[in-house]
C-alpha cells in the first residue's frame, strides 16, 4: 500500500513537450514494458482493426520502485502513434493503448502522442462558461449527439457530428428554428450529451451515413479509451485531431450561446476486460471480484471497477480533471454511480470544484444493474450534503408509473400518488435529499420508454399505435425497422385539429410540468418538448437512427406543446420560488392547500426586488374532469399565466374569485397581482408604532419589514342607505 499510495500523485501518460515526451505507465506486477513507435496507424482488416503491432520502433522503459515505468524521446513527437509492448511473469507478450491516452487512431487501435493545442480552435483561449449561480438554477436536456442532427429533416450539414452543434441560423419550411438555435429558443441551461468519449461497438471507418437502415449505431455505454472523444461523431475519424478540435468547436459553440455542457460518464466497467489496458498492465487491480474471486457483475455487462482502490480511484479522477480542463466540460453525470465508493464520489467533487471550477455540476443514477459486493454504494441518501445530486426514480414513479408496462402514476391516471407528488414537488427533502439541490427530477431520459411512448402505453393503446416490438436493434420477429416505423402511427389518439385537447396530450404535459415547477434540478430528455416517439422501443440502445433519431418536422406540426414547454421554462427562470436549493427555504416558502383527489395545489412565496413577497398558486389536476380548487385569501387580483393551453410569465387571464376552476388533465399557475385590488375592494392606510418595536410578525418570506410603519387593511366597498 505504501508503493501504491507514493505513486498516486505522479503524472501518468504521454506528457508532450516540443523538445520531447516522456512516457510514464503504472504497471507493478509485470517484468518488462517498452515503448513502440509507429509512423502510421497501422494495417486495419474487414473488421476495422489493427491486430498486428510488431515492427515498431521499441524504447525500454525503467521500473522504479512505485511500480511506474519511465522513458524519455526527445525531439517534437506531435502525431507520432505509441503503444507498450508488456511481457507479463508468465512469460506472455501483449500490445496495449496507454490508458492515459489523450488521442487514438481510429477505432482506437493505437495511441497518438498530441501536441493539443494545435487542436484548440479559433478563438478557444477567449471561451467562457456560462453563469450558473447555484445548481437548481440549471435545466438538464439530454441529448445523444448523433440523434440530434442525423434525420433530414435537421436541414444540418454535418449529420450525426460533433460540428452539427456550430450550425446556427437554421430554420424549417415554416421558419421554426431547429439545431443550436431551438436549443437556445427553448430556454435549456445545459445539454446533457451520452457518452463522447471513445467507445467500443461502432466501427468508425465503416462510413457512417444518414440512412435510416443504419445499423451502426450506440449509446456509447461500452467504454474503450476514457480520455479520448468517440471518432464515429467527427468529421474524419483518421484524423486523431479532428475528433478532439470538433468537440472544442462543439463546447466553444454551446457556450457561446448561453448552454452549458454535461458529460455522461461510465467509470463503473470497461467494454472488455482481456482486450483492454487495464487487466494487461497491472493483472487483478482494476477490477472487482466477488466472494469467489470471479469478476463481480454489478454493472450487468461482465465487470465493475474497483473504484475504491487507490490508483483506479487515481485514474477515475484524473480523466475528470483532463476533460474539464482541456475541454471546458461543465460536469457529470454517472452512469450506474451506485458502483462508485462514495469516499471517490466526494473526492470527485471536491477536488473538481477545488482545482477546476467552482459551479461544476455532479449527478447520477443511485443504483446498479445487478448485485455487487461494494459495501459504500453511492445510493440514495448518501449525496446528502456533499454536494452533489442524485436521480429521483421516487418522484419519477409517483408522476408516470413503471418504466415500460402499463403501470400508471399521478399523470398517467393512478389514484393515490398525491402525497408522493408532493414529497417530490418538495425537493424529496423528507425523503432522501437534504437539501433540493440533491435530486434530478425527471419522467424518462434515454433508456426505458420515452415520455410519449409510455403515456401511449398506460392508456392502452399500444396497438393502436402500432408501436414495434424490438429486441437488440432488430424487430424481435423479423422485418425492415424503417418500414415497421414509417406503418406505426403514435399520434392516431390525438386531435390534431386541437392538440392542446387530446388527453394524451395534456398527460404527457402534466408530467414534465410538474417536473419543471418542482424544487430541485429539472432534466427533460431530447425531443419531448416534439412529442418525440420511439415507436414503443424501450431500449433503443442500438435500434438506429429510423428508431433514434429527432424528427424536426414535430416542431411544426405540435408547435404548441413546443410553445407550452418554453413557457414553462421561462416561468422556472422568472420565479426564483421554483429554483430553492435549501431545505428551511423549502419549508418556509412552499405550502400544499390541497392533497388528495387527484388535486395536488401548492402556494408559494416569492419575493424580488421590485414586490413585497406575493403568492403564486400551482394547481395541477389530474382528473378527467374540471374540478374547482379554492384560492387563499388575498385582496389582489389573481393573474393566471399557465392554463391548459398555454404558459409563461405573462397574464393570459385573471380572477377576482375565491376559487378557481381548473380543466381536466391540466396544470394553472396564478400570482398575487399586488398592483390590482379585487373589484369592490378599497384600502385604508394606517400608520402605527408598537411600544416593544416587535416588527417580525410578517408574511413568510417578508421579515416583517413590510408592516413596520404602516399597515393596509382592505375591505370591500358599502353603501350605506339613510333611515327611514
Amino acid at each position: 500500500m505504501d508503493m501504491i499510495k507514493s505513486c498516486t500523485s505522479i503524472k501518468l501518460g504521454a506528457i508532450y513537450n516540443q523538445r520531447g515526451t516522456s512516457f510514464q505507465v503504472w504497471a507493478p506486477d509485470v517484468v518488462k514494458v517498452s515503448l513502440a513507435l509507429y509512423e502510421t496507424a497501422g494495417d486495419y482488416n474487414e473488421d476495422g482493426q489493427v491486430t498486428e503491432h510488431e515492427g515498431g520502433n521499441l524504447h525500454s522503459m525503467i521500473r522504479s520502485s512505485d511500480g511506474v515505468w519511465s522513458t524519455y524521446v526527445s525531439g517534437d513527437m506531435h502525431g507520432i502513434y505509441y503503444m507498450y509492448k508488456v511481457e507479463s511473469a508468465q512469460g506472455a507478450v501483449r500490445y496495449t493503448v496507454d490508458p492515459y491516452a489523450v488521442a487514438v487512431s481510429a477505432n482506437g487501435c493505437r495511441g497518438v502522442i498530441m501536441n493539443l493545442r494545435k487542436s484548440d480552435p479559433e478563438g478557444w483561449d477567449s471561451d467562457i462558461r456560462p453563469s450558473l449561480p447555484k445548481a437548481t438554477d440549471a435545466i438538464l436536456y439530454e441529448l445523444h449527439v448523433r440523434d440530434f442532427s442525423i434525420h433530414e429533416d435537421s436541414g444540418m450539414k454535418y449529420k450525426g457530428k460533433y460540428k452539427a452543434f456550430t450550425e446556427t441560423g437554421l430554420r424549417d419550411p415554416y421558419g421554426n428554428s431547429v439545431g443550436l438555435n431551438h436549443l437556445v429558443e427553448l430556454g435549456i441551461t445545459h445539454v446533457h450529451l451520452l457518452p463522447i468519449f471513445d467507445f467500443k461497438t461502432v466501427n468508425e471507418l465503416s462510413g457512417m451515413t444518414s440512412s435510416p437502415s443504419s445499423s451502426e449505431y450506440n449509446w456509447g455505454y461500452d467504454p474503450q479509451h476514457y480520455n479520448v472523444p468517440e471518432g464515429s461523431y467527427a468529421t474524419d475519424p483518421a484524423n486523431p485531431i479532428a475528433r478532439i478540435r470538433e468537440v472544442k468547436e462543439m463546447i466553444q459553440a454551446l457556450h457561446a450561446h448561453g448552454i452549458r455542457v454535461i458529460m455522461d460518464v461510465v467509470y463503473n466497467h470497461t467494454y472488455t476486460v482481456e482486450d483492454g489496458p487495464f487487466e494487461t498492465l497491472a493483472p487483478g487491480y482494476f477490477y472487482r471480484k466477488d466472494e469467489r474471486g470471479q469478476l463481480s457483475n454489478g454493472s450487468g455487462v461482465g465487470n465493475e471497477l474497483a473504484t475504491e482502490r487507490p490508483m483506479v480511484r487515481k485514474f477515475i479522477k484524473d480523466s475528470l480533471k483532463y476533460w474539464a480542463k482541456e475541454y471546458r466540460i461543465d460536469g457529470f453525470r454517472f452512469d450506474l454511480m451506485a458502483l462508485i465508493d462514495t469516499t471517490t464520489m466526494r473526492e470527485i467533487v471536491t477536488e473538481l470544484r477545488d482545482e477546476v471550477e467552482p459551479t461544476l455540476l455532479f449527478y447520477g443514477e443511485p443504483w446498479t444493474g445487478g448485485n455487487s459486493p461494494l459495501a459504500e454504494q453511492t445510493v440514495k441518501g448518501s449525496q446528502q450534503n456533499q454536494a452533489f445530486a442524485v436521480f429521483n426514480d421516487h418522484f419519477r414513479h409517483a408522476i408516470k408509473g413503471d418504466n415500460d408496462g402499463s403501470g400508471r402514476g399521478f399523470a398517467t391516471g393512478e389514484s393515490w400518488c398525491e402525497n408522493a407528488v408532493v414529497e417530490g414537488m418538495m425537493g424529496s427533502i423528507h425523503d432522501f435529499a437534504y437539501h433540493a439541490s440533491e435530486t434530478v427530477n425527471y419522467v424518462t431520459v434515454h433508456d426505458n420508454l420515452n415520455l410519449w411512448d409510455k403515456v401511449i402505453v398506460s392508456q392502452g393503446l399500444r396497438e393502436e399505435a402500432g408501436f414495434l416490438e424490438m429486441q437488440d436493434g432488430q424487430l424481435k420477429y423479423g422485418g425492415n425497422v424503417g418500414e415497421a416505423v414509417a406503418a406505426s402511427d403514435p399520434y392516431g389518439s390525438m386531435n390534431e385539429v386541437d392538440i392542446m385537447s387530446s388527453p394524451i396530450l395534456r398527460r404527457s404535459l402534466i408530467a414534465n410540468g410538474i417536473v419543471l415547477l418542482s424544487q430541485g434540478i429539472p432534466l427533460l430528455h431530447a425531443g419531448d418538448e416534439l412529442l418525440r416517439t420511439k415507436y414503443g422501443d424501450h431500449n433503443s440502445y442500438r435500434s438506429g437512427d429510423a428508431v433514434n433519431a429527432i424528427r424536426w418536422a414535430g416542431k411544426h406540426r405540435f408547435k404548441p406543446v413546443f410553445d407550452y414547454y418554453k413557457g414553462l421554462i421561462a416561468l422556472r427562470k422568472a420565479y426564483s420560488v421554483f429554483r430553492l436549493s435549501k431545505r428551511d427555504e423549502i419549508e418556509r416558502q412552499m405550502e400544499f392547500l390541497r392533497c388528495s383527489d387527484r388535486i395536488v395545489a401548492c402556494r408559494l412565496w416569492h419575493r424580488d426586488d421590485h414586490h413585497d413577497a406575493r403568492q403564486l398558486m400551482v394547481i395541477i389536476n389530474a382528473n378527467e374532469h374540471d374540478v374547482a380548487v379554492d384560492l387563499p385569501p388575498t385582496p389582489y387580483r389573481w393573474n393566471i399565466i399557465v392554463n391548459d393551453r398555454a404558459a409563461g410569465t405573462e397574464p393570459i387571464g385573471s380572477t377576482d374569485g375565491a376559487s378557481v376552476t381548473v380543466p381536466a388533465l391540466s396544470m394553472m399557475v396564478l400570482y398575487e397581482d399586488q398592483t390590482e385590488l379585487k373589484k369592490g375592494m378599497v384600502a385604508i392606510e394606517l400608520e402605527y408604532e408598537r411600544k416593544d418595536q416587535a416588527y417580525d410578525a410578517g408574511m413568510p418570506g417578508c421579515g416583517g419589514a413590510a408592516f413596520r410603519t404602516a399597515a393596509s387593511i382592505y375591505t370591500r366597498e358599502m353603501t350605506v342607505k339613510p333611515a327611514r
